[in-house]
C-alpha cells in the first residue's frame, strides 16, 4: 500500500527509512519529539523532498530520485490532517469542504456523515476542537485519498473528545476503507487504533509489528524506556543453570533470580526490563528476612494516578499500583521482582 526508501538530511538530522512498507488499515508512527515523524508524513505528501530514494503509494511511484520523478502534492492523492487542522479561517466549514471538491452534494454528504450539518455555516474559530477535527478529516476524505495521513490529530483534546475521535477513525476505517498513517507518541492510542506500529527513533525505524508484539518484546533498552511503562536496568549474570531453567543476576549489591537466559555465560552483562505494574511493594515495618527476589528500597514519593498510585523509589525504580496508597518519602519498602516478569532486552 505504501513503500518508503528515502533519506533526507538537514540541520544535523537525518531521516533514513529503508524498505519501510505499510499495509492496509491503520498504521502508527510512534516515537519521541524530534524523531522525524512529521517529516515522514511531509515527504509522503510532497511537502518535503527527500535527498534520495523512492516513494510508492498503491504501487504508483510518486517520488524517485534516480528516475527524476517528483509528483506535486495535488497529484499524490494523500489526505492530510494537520495538528492544527488547517481549516481556512476566512471560510465557513461548508466552504472549507466545498473547496476540496467540485460537488456541493459531496460536501453536504460529508457534513451529514460526520454530524456537522448544524455548524456548517460557522467559521473555524466558532467551532469546538472536536468539530474542527471532524471537519478536517471530512475535507481530507473528499479528495478520495489513496492514504490518509494524520499528524497527532488528538493532541490537546480532552478525554471525551479523544474518545469521539477514536470513534470517528473507526467509522472512517469501516465505511471508507482508506489506509491511514497516524503520528502519535501516546501508547494507549496505538493500542486503541493501530494494526501496525512503527517505532521511529533518531530518524530510523527501530522496530515494527502489532502494538502487542512490540510491547511484549521491545527491540532495545531505548525502545523499552520510550514506552514509559518499563523499568529498565543492567545486570550481571552471577550464575545460571539450564536444567533448572534458572539464572541469578547481580544488580548492584542485590541478587535476583529469573528464568534461564540462553546464549549467555557467567559474568555477561544484560539489559533487563520489567513492567511497572508487574512489581509488588509494601512498607517494611519490621526487619523480617527478605526472601528470593525481594529487595529493600527507599521510597521517594507516592503519586496518585487515575488508576491507583505510582511509587517512585531511589535508583529510578517505578511501580504502578491499581489501588491508592498513603505513604511518605524516605520510608523503607520491600520491592518484589516476580521472576516470570523479568525479560532480557537486546542491548
Amino acid at each position: 500500500m505504501l513503500e518508503l526508501n528515502i533519506r533526507k538530511s538537514f540541520d544535523g538530522f537525518t531521516l533514513d527509512l529503508d524498505n519501510c512498507k505499510l499495509s492496509a488499515g491503520v498504521s502508527v508512527l510512534f516515537g519521541p519529539s524530534g524523531a522525524g515523524k512529521t517529516l515522514t508524513l511531509d515527504c509522503i505528501a510532497g511537502f518535503a523532498t527527500p535527498d534520495q530514494g523512492r516513494i510508492l503509494i498503491d504501487d504508483r511511484i510518486v517520488y524517485d530520485h534516480l528516475a527524476g520523478v517528483l509528483l506535486p502534492p495535488q497529484q499524490r492523492h494523500c489526505g492530510y490532517v494537520f495538528q492544527n487542522y488547517a481549516l481556512f479561517p476566512h471560510m465557513t466549514l461548508r466552504e472549507n469542504l466545498e473547496f476540496a471538491t467540485s460537488s456541493a452534494n459531496a460536501a453536504q454528504e460529508m457534513l451529514e456523515r460526520f454530524r456537522l450539518t448544524s455548524v456548517a455555516s460557522r467559521r473555524p474559530n466558532e467551532l469546538s476542537g472536536g468539530q474542527k477535527q471532524r471537519g478536517s478529516i471530512a475535507r481530507a476524505l473528499l479528495v478520495s485519498p489513496r492514504i490518509l495521513l494524520l499528524d497527532e490529530p488528538s493532541r490537546g483534546l480532552d478525554a471525551e473528545l479523544r474518545a469521539e475521535f477514536y470513534a470517528v477513525l473507526r467509522q472512517v476505517r469501516a465505511e471508507f476503507g482508506t489506509p491511514m498513517l497516524l503520528v502519535t507518541h501516546d501508547l494507549e492510542e496505538c493500542f486503541e487504533l493501530a494494526e501496525q506500529m512503527l517505532i521511529l527513533r533518531d530518524g530510523r525505524i527501530v522496530q515494527s509489528g502489532s502494538p502487542a508484539e512490540v510491547l511484549a518484546k521491545p527491540a532495545s533498552p531505548d525502545v523499552a524506556k520510550l514506552f514509559g511503562c518499563f523499568n529498565v536496568f543492567q545486570a550481571e549474570i552471577a550464575s545460571l543453570d539450564e536444567s533448572r531453567d534458572w539464572t541469578r543476576l547481580r544488580v548492584g549489591d542485590e541478587s535476583i533470580e529469573m528464568n534461564f537466559i540462553p546464549g549467555h555465560c557467567h559474568g555477561d552483562r544484560v539489559w533487563i526490563a520489567v513492567r511497572t505494574n508487574a512489581l509488588r511493594a509494601w512498607p517494611r515495618e519490621r526487619r523480617a528476612p527478605l526472601t528470593v527476589n525481594q529487595v529493600s528500597a527507599i521510597l521517594e514519593r507516592a503519586i496518585p494516578t487515575p488508576r491507583g498510585c505510582r511509587l517512585e523509589f531511589v535508583g529510578d525504580l517505578r511501580i504502578d499500583l491499581d489501588s491508592p496508597v498513603i505513604a511518605s518519602g524516605g520510608s523503607e519498602w520491600v520491592v518484589e521482582f516476580p521472576a516470570a516478569a523479568l525479560h532480557v532486552v537486546p542491548g
